[in-house]
């Protein structure tokens, strides 16, 4: 197999893609990630314009997936510039130095819609009420004006274990019980779970695949609280869980996402995670 590269092997679906079957995978996370999963890969910070020259200067792969990016959600509200530098200007450098037969998929994240005007499909109207959902926008746009051939991913949250045992809905469930830590989740927030090993069979496919564009991972809507709920009792977690409402949040937050897709091939077949 052509190598694959991966960037944001730290993150919930590029951690997902490491363990499925995809073969000739090269991982990479960022210089500062100390986590014992990630030991042996390689290094690079995306927002380092010179960094990232180099690499490309001495290789050139047959793919690029990338789920790099920062997905936190508050500090994001209270450090913009941060947030642009790493989610989008990564992307600017990354653009700038692919080579021209890298084919290159992008995981972007359907907070690029705000939840009160879905269900959304590819052709929706992106309105991001978040920093974050903001710089995954401007990073789409950055990349279908420079790659009209790249494939864009969005897909809801990812439920399965983390590089760091803490990550995700069902790591961090499972953290904060285990730390005595209050649980308290939002409500009326209701979106397009997917379990993470069929994400990253979806994901590899999609790669694999010669589309371009925009594909969603469309999977049925469910509840914030619904989906707590069944994960601490799947995984017999045991923790006690309070609610709260979107209004009671000290930063904007997003409503009800359900991904559809326009398409009908068995590539966008919607994900069940809740049987």
């Amino acid at each position: 197999m052509l190598p694959v590269w991966l960037f944001g092997g730290t993150s919930m679906i590029g951690w997902h893609v490491i363990r499925s079957s995809i073969q000739g995978l090269e991982v990479f996370c960022n210089r500062f990630a100390k986590f014992a999963a990630c030991r042996d890969w390689r290094r690079i910070n995306l927002d380092d314009a010179d960094d990232v020259q180099a690499l490309f200067a001495s290789a050139a792969p047959r793919y690029v997936i990338c789920c790099a990016g920062i997905c936190d959600v508050d500090k994001c509200e209270t450090d913009p510039d941060w947030a642009y530098r790493i989610n989008v200007d990564g992307i600017v450098n990354l653009l700038a130095n692919l080579p021209a037969t890298t084919r290159f998929v992008y995981c972007s994240s359907d907070h690029v819609f705000s939840g009160d005007t879905g269900p959304y499909d590819e052709a929706s109207d992106l309105d991001p009420i978040t920093v974050y959902g903001q710089t995954r926008k401007t990073a789409e746009a950055l990349i279908r004006e420079a790659r009209p051939d790249a494939l864009i991913v969005r897909a809801g949250p990812v439920i399965g274990d983390s590089v760091d045992s803490r990550t995700g809905y069902l790591d961090w469930l499972r953290y904060r019980h285990r730390e005595g830590l209050p649980i308290t989740v939002v409500e009326d927030e209701a979106r397009s779970a997917v379990s993470g090993p069929d994400l990253a069979t979806r994901i590899v496919a999609l790669t694999m695949s010669d589309c371009a564009g925009i594909r969603h991972v469309a999977a049925p809507a469910v509840s914030r609280l619904e989906l707590a709920m069944y994960l601490n009792r799947e995984y017999e977690i045991g923790a006690d869980i309070a609610v709260e409402r979107r209004v009671d949040r000290l930063v904007p937050h997003i409503g009800r996402i359900e991904l559809t897709t326009l398409y009908d091939d068995a590539l966008v077949e919607p994900l069940q995670l809740i049987p």
